[in-house]
């Protein structure tokens, strides 16, 4: 064993005790989406007195903090987004409409003396409603809440009073309140003009009398009161709570609510969990019957990568969100990428190599490969940046456990593989008996390639003219079928329900339209469970409607509540567009700089053949496209772009080798070589989504459908719309071949020993 590979198997050793260590000793930090709760996003709006901006909303963060703390909610979280949002979850809260209602007041509260009873006011004097209905005069504010101190909710049994709130002032406010209880008491016992009015919201909540033993300019010495009436215990709380809270120092307004059922998120995590087992099972039988032994030890580094891969995420303190969870085991079955590519690359070296030895072969292999996992990998982090920036909750999830997935996976494949395959290809059994190893014999795909040579590129037009009509059908079914955009990019509301006994859908409608929601989109996921979108719908509205469907259906349980506003709908939709748009200028600008012109225009012509094919396939089969799909859109860009950057690698490499050689044999040969990667990393990818798409249950259903689409096209554009596109562009360039990059030392020695396997030994 060498000194490198001692290094490597020490340090994967080291790594995997460490994320063994975090797995067994941390808990992972679950999304609302999987434990179940609420999730809000509130936008800051201009006052008169105050404009919206980071610091009025860092202000009005902290007073909706002190609010939600005192609602009992365990564990919430606030953030600010941006310069004026505010994201709120509230774990296990399933009913928002109190919480809504709550961290969603102004709470201007205000202390006016009473001038008498009226029916209108004059200059500075106001007519309001007190709490038993009659009129009151009030006199301008003498004392605003932000001069409470403190506010608390009792019930007082032995006076027989019932709830109050209890307010204790700050003490210059508390003067204040001593001449205004004072001015009060100078009136006889009994008279309207000796109540104080408490006002919140420009609504009387408390008019109290001041009590008859307070003398005239004395005022009450205390500097504290109590509002008494009648309270109910909710009341009283709720009132105590936004006195304390203090006024916001903005308003704020909901322009996003997600709630999930916590039934809904533990089959989530049930149904991925599952899915990704037999998922990941699945693959690694799949790379054990190919590569045989190294396929066997690449499959315990895919093991080890779950490991290392979920550490990071427990330790990183990342949020593990649905799409987050899908997008840690989609990265399970692209990890054996890396794999794949070292093996197809060590196989065609000790092809090459009459007197080779199985390590060598496999050191040139992995030498050989880190271009081509280097660049793809690229384009994949590329793709997971643009998730985490350009998205927007889930999808930020999604993009953070990608990338570090792409990240590991190169840890689990260049170290971990590495070191066990090293020590494997020292042992003299595995090196004698070719049958093995699964490297020293070539593949049955490549084998059957060689033996019938396909010319694929004597027509690029052909092929490019087949890309066109599948864009073309694509087309067709947006422009026919329309694209149905979900609740996330239109705005609107959309819920889903589960009925105690089945419910028709046309009963469901007629309910629903009974219920005051006559332009409510009713559609059934199964006997008991409903789906209603409608445009416009608050809180009580949901609420009234539920209540309408659980006397219907025996009862109803909301599993999932999406709330958009139509701002942010806007503001969604553009960013989505905007997120299309940057990913395909990065990835021409990235492969430009990597590859050629010719190779970047044609890798990003394919990219947007397999972005409309898929939009259009979910035009044609009536599926919603959302945020989740705006994810795997991003991905799949990711993959295509990533087999493309396979497929030009090896057309530049033989290019250099043989520059004389007409580009369109160069890249016939380079297709033939890279199609046995392409076919098993595809494979090992598709197992993990079909697993995800049988087993995942309908909240993944779409995501894994449109990456199951996104694969498959593209894998066959990234071959037979990019290479065509690409010789297309090369008649008209006149830049020169790519040149060979020259070897030292070893490298150098090692070539001079050994036969290219790609050399044919023909010149022109």
């Amino acid at each position: 064993m060498t000194r490198a590979t001692t290094v490597r198997a020490v340090l994967a050793a080291a790594v995997l005790l460490v994320s063994v260590f975090i797995t067994l000793t941390m808990s992972p930090r679950l999304g609302l989406d999987l434990q179940g709760g609420t999730r809000m996003v509130l936008q800051a709006k201009d006052s008169g007195t105050a404009k919206a901006d980071r610091e009025s909303t860092d202000r009005t963060l902290e007073v909706l903090r002190q609010r939600i703390d005192s609602l009992g909610v365990s564990e919430p979280s606030l953030t600010r987004s941006g310069e004026d949002r505010i994201i709120v979850e509230l774990p296990d809260v399933q009913d928002p409409r109190q919480a809504a209602e709550v961290i969603g007041k102004t709470a201007q509260l205000s202390f006016h003396e009473v001038r008498g009873t009226g029916t209108g006011g004059t200059g500075e004097q106001t007519t309001l409603p007190d709490e038993q209905g009659g009129s009151l005069d009030l006199g301008p504010v003498r004392l605003s809440g932000a001069g409470v101190k403190d506010a608390t909710a009792a019930f007082d049994a032995q006076q027989g009073t019932g709830w109050s709130v209890s307010l204790d002032f700050h003490k210059d406010a508390g003067q204040e309140w001593k001449r205004l209880t004072g001015d009060a008491a100078c009136n006889p016992a009994g008279d309207e003009r000796r109540r104080v009015a408490i006002v919140l919201d420009e609504k009387v909540i408390s008019s109290p009398q001041v009590d008859p033993s307070v003398g005239c300019k004395v005022g009450l010495p205390s500097g504290s009161t109590q509002i008494t009436g009648s309270f109910s215990a909710d009341e009283a709380r709720d009132l105590a709570l936004l006195i304390k809270g203090g006024a916001l120092p903005v308003p704020v307004e909901i322009v996003e609510q997600r709630t999930v059922g916590p039934t809904l998120g533990a089959a989530a995590i049930d149904a991925s969990a599952r899915a990704a087992l037999i998922g990941a099972a699945a693959t690694a039988l799949f790379i054990t019957f190919v590569y045989r032994l190294f396929g066997a030890l690449a499959a315990m580094a895919l093991a080890a990568y779950g490991v290392l891969s979920y550490a990071a995420l427990v330790a990183l303190g990342v949020t593990l969100t649905l799409p987050g969870l899908a997008g840690f085991v989609l990265a399970v079955g692209m990890a054996v990428d890396a794999n794949v590519l070292v093996f197809e690359r060590a196989r065609e070296e000790y092809a090459g190599r009459r007197n080779g030895s199985l390590r060598s072969a496999l050191t040139a292999g992995f030498r050989n490969a880190w271009s081509a996992v280097a660049d793809s990998n690229v384009t994949t982090l590329i793709a997971a940046a643009l998730l985490f920036f350009l998205g927007s909750g889930p999808v930020k999830g999604f993009g953070v456990t990608l990338g570090i997935g792409v990240l590991v996976s190169m840890f689990s494949a260049l170290v971990i593989a590495r070191a066990l395959t090293e020590i494997a290809a020292g042992s003299r059994f595995v090196s004698d008996y070719r049958g093995v190893n699964g490297i020293a014999r070539p593949g049955r795909v490549r084998t059957w390639l060689n033996e019938r040579d396909p010319q694929l590129f004597r027509s690029p037009r052909r092929w490019l003219l087949t890309s066109t009509a599948l864009v073309l059908v694509a087309v067709t079914g947006i422009l026919v079928r329309g694209v149905d955009l979900g609740v996330e990019f239109t705005g609107g509301r959309l819920v889903e329900y589960s009925t105690s006994r089945p419910v028709d859908v046309e009963t469901a409608r007629e309910t629903i339209a009974a219920a005051g929601f006559t332009d409510a989109e009713v559609t059934t996921a199964g006997e008991r469970d409903l789906s209603v979108r409608t445009g416009k719908m608050d809180n009580d509205g949901e609420h009234a409607l539920r209540a309408a469907l659980s006397e219907e259906g025996g009862g109803a349980t909301k599993v999932r509540d999406e709330l958009i506003g139509p701002s942010l709908g806007d503001e969604l939709r553009r960013n989505a567009l905007i997120a299309l748009g940057v990913a395909v200028f990065v990835q021409l600008a990235y492969l430009a700089a990597r590859f050629r012109w010719t190779f970047a225009v044609a890798s990003v012509g394919a990219l947007v053949h397999d972005v409309i094919i898929l939009v259009g396939a979910f035009a044609w089969l009536g599926r919603p496209v959302d945020g989740i799909f705006l994810a795997a859109l991003l991905t799949v860009i990711g993959y295509s772009v990533n087999d493309s950057v396979v497929v030009f690698d090896r057309v530049r490499e033989l290019w250099a080798r043989n520059r004389r050689t007409p580009v369109a044999d160069v890249a016939n040969r380079a297709v033939l070589q890279t199609v046995p990667r392409t076919v098993n990393t595809g494979m090992g990818a598709l197992f993990i989504l079909v697993a995800l798409a049988v087993l995942g249950g309908d909240s993944l259903a779409d995501f894994a459908l449109a990456l199951l689409i996104g694969i498959c096209v593209g894998t066959y554009s990234s071959v037979m719309t990019a290479v065509p596109g690409a010789l297309l562009l090369e008649r008209s360039s006149k830049a020169p071949p790519p040149a060979r990059k020259r070897a030292t030392g070893r490298r150098a020695a090692a070539g001079r020993t050994r036969r290219d396997p790609a050399d044919n030994g023909a010149r022109v």
